[in-house]
Order: structure tokens, then C-alpha cells, then sequence
């Protein structure tokens, strides 16, 4: 049997202001404004490293160079970008709903940093570990569709309609498949708070131990979790060419910064969700760094390893593979995904209900 480790650095971060230093309630509440912060922090900063380094990679499949003028390695490019939609004006059509064309990209923006809250970036941190945690992402990730549903719809625009309602088709028909292969490693793992998820992969990752079933799940999750992105090749919602910039045509300044920043941190969650379930989150390969001492800054280290190999990998799909045709991405959906998700799920009880799995 494998003991879970239930001790949380955020839950002593907040016991100790709420305790040690005496304020009660306050210091409670002054201890969960410092974790926001420090995730805000984080999320703005994750989004212009992934914009620096989706240049970097496009740049590396296209054999150029890619940023490299504005600070060292082109590092500052990207700062320089978000400074220049900060100081843009921000503009829209006179014919725009002004309640949900500003509700939008808070939607967005707020459901992916609810879904960053409950991921465990090692043993131990998380600002809230529940035992509920594959389900609560799955149900927070749906409300950012909202957004980009009432973004398109709210602008008034027969470009930025569009966009959204192949938005919303899109991300709930990969929703399905996504979920069928969550449900796979759910069904294995027996539990879905997402630390003991990543316990349970001690022995072996998840990837290697759910034999065949789990290697089709962990395909089937990264295909759909890129057309849950909005990503090339299944990038119809925001399609330059027939669209402008789809539900988001009528954005500008910080409202357009919002919904990009938000592509690129639903990635990086795509990604986590990923290395937690298949691939044993912050637990090292093979053990190699076992021993070693800090256990907390490896696992950190051994997460983001594995997500940033994650993130390649999708980032290589965009620079690879040309845009689908709608029917060509509906059709990828309900006719092969799904019908295979739902096959594979039912080989994978049988396979826990005779104790196939190792």
C-alpha cells in the first residue's frame, strides 16, 4: 500500500498567519491574498515565457532565427509586446453588447487560473488539494468556453459569432474524448485527487502500467486537449484566413492580451493535467533523484521538466500539421475518437476488474 503524503505548504502558509501571528480570520485572509498574488504572479509570467518560446520553437521547425534583437536571445520581445498592448487604446463597435463583451475575457482569464489553483506542482504544493480534483478541473476548464461563446456573440460581429459558435462546438465535442480518457486513468488510479493520483504512480508510471488502454487514452487526451486549445491544427474558431480573428476580432489592447494569454496558460494546464495522470507528475524517472534530499524542490523540478516536453509537443503539432476543415474535425471526433474512447474505457475495466494492471 502507498502512503500519501497529506502535508501542504499552503495549508501551513496559512495556519501560521492565521495562528502564529495571532490575526484570526485576518490573518487567514491576508494569507490567501498572498497565494493569489504569488499565482497571478506566476500565471503572467508563465504566459510570456510560452509566447517567447512558442516564437523560439516556430522559428527552429522554420530554420530562422525567430526573436533576437530586443534584449539578450530576444528574451525582452515579448515584455515589449505587453507593454505595447498596455498602452494601446482600447477600441470596439458601437454595436457590441458591453456587458458580456467585457465579461468575456474574465470568464476566460478566471477559469484558467481557478483550474491552475488545485494542480500539485510537487509533493505537497498546491494551493487547494481536493479530493475531487480531476472532476473540479474538468467542470472549471467548461466555464472558459462560456467565454469565448458570449465573447463572439457579444461583439456583434458576424466574424466574431461565428468563431465563437465553432468554438464552443469544438471544444464541448473534444470535451467528450478528453473526458473518456481522464476516466480511463480515473478508473485505474481509483481516486480523483490528483497528489494521490500521482502516489499511486510510485511503482510505475500510469503510462506504462494501464498497458495498451492507457498508451491509447494519453493519445487520445493530447489530441483532444490541443483541440480544446484552439491550436493548430484545430484552430478553425480563430481561422486568420476565413475568419479575421474569429471571436475575437472586435478585441483590442487588453481585451485581445486577455484571450491570448489565456490560450497559452490553457496549454501549459492541458500539460500538467497530462504529466499528473500518464506520466507521475513530479515523481522522478526511475527514482534517479530519490535520496537526494528536498524532495519538494526535485519533484518542482522533475513537474516542469515534463510539462515543458509536454508543451514541445503540442507546440510541434502547430508547426507541423496544416488547419482541418470542419467536417474533417467533427468528423476526426464522433466517428474515431469517441467510438475509441469509449471502447478503450470498457478494456480498461476489464482489465482493473480481473487486476490486469501492475
Amino acid at each position: 500500500m502507498i502512503l500519501t503524503n497529506t502535508t501542504n505548504y499552503f495549508s501551513q502558509f496559512i495556519a501560521y498567519f492565521s495562528d502564529t501571528i495571532g490575526w484570526g480570520m485576518g490573518g487567514q485572509i491576508l494569507a490567501y491574498v498572498l497565494i493569489a498574488i504569488v499565482y497571478l504572479i506566476f500565471f503572467a509570467l508563465a504566459g510570456l515565457y510560452l509566447v517567447y518560446l512558442e516564437r523560439r520553437v516556430a522559428a527552429f521547425f522554420q530554420l530562422r532565427l525567430g526573436p533576437n534583437r530586443v534584449g539578450p536571445w530576444g528574451l525582452m520581445q515579448t515584455i515589449a509586446d505587453a507593454l505595447k498592448l498596455l498602452s494601446k487604446e482600447i477600441f470596439g463597435t458601437d454595436r457590441k453588447d458591453k456587458l458580456l463583451y467585457h465579461t468575456a475575457y474574465y470568464l476566460v482569464i478566471v477559469a484558467a487560473l481557478i483550474s491552475l489553483s488545485v494542480i500539485p506542482f510537487s509533493n505537497g504544493i498546491a494551493a487547494y488539494d481536493i479530493n475531487i480534483g480531476v472532476f473540479f478541473i474538468s467542470a472549471v476548464s467548461s466555464v472558459g468556453i462560456l467565454g469565448l461563446l458570449i465573447g463572439g456573440w457579444g461583439s456583434n460581429n458576424k466574424y466574431g459569432v461565428l468563431g465563437g459558435m465553432r468554438s464552443g462546438l469544438q471544444m464541448i465535442s473534444y470535451e467528450l474524448s478528453s473526458g473518456l480518457a481522464i476516466l480511463t486513468i480515473v478508473l485505474m488510479a481509483g481516486s480523483l485527487q490528483l497528489s494521490e493520483i500521482i502516489h499511486q504512480q510510485q511503482a510505475g508510471w500510469f503510462l506504462w502500467r494501464g498497458h495498451i488502454p492507457a498508451l491509447i487514452a494519453f493519445v487520445i487526451f493530447v489530441i483532444a486537449g490541443t483541440a480544446e486549445s484552439n491550436r493548430t491544427p484545430f484552430d478553425l474558431p480563430e481561422g486568420e484566413a476565413e475568419l479575421g480573428a474569429g471571436y475575437h476580432t472586435e478585441y483590442s489592447g487588453m481585451g485581445f492580451a486577455w484571450f491570448f494569454l489565456a490560450e497559452f496558460i490553457n496549454m501549459f494546464i492541458i500539460s500538467a493535467v497530462g504529466v499528473t495522470l500518464f506520466l507521475g507528475g513530479w515523481l522522478a524517472p526511475f527514482g534517479i533523484t530519490d535520496g537526494l534530499g528536498m524532495p519538494w524542490l526535485w519533484g518542482f523540478i522533475w513537474f516542469f521538466i515534463k510539462v515543458g516536453l509536454m508543451i514541445f509537443l503540442l507546440m510541434w503539432f502547430r508547426w507541423t500539421f496544416p488547419r482541418l476543415r470542419i467536417d474533417q474535425l467533427l468528423t476526426l471526433e464522433w466517428k474515431y475518437l469517441l467510438p475509441i474512447g469509449l471502447v478503450n474505457i470498457i478494456l480498461m475495466a476489464v482489465l482493473v476488474y480481473y487486476h490486469l494492471v501492475f
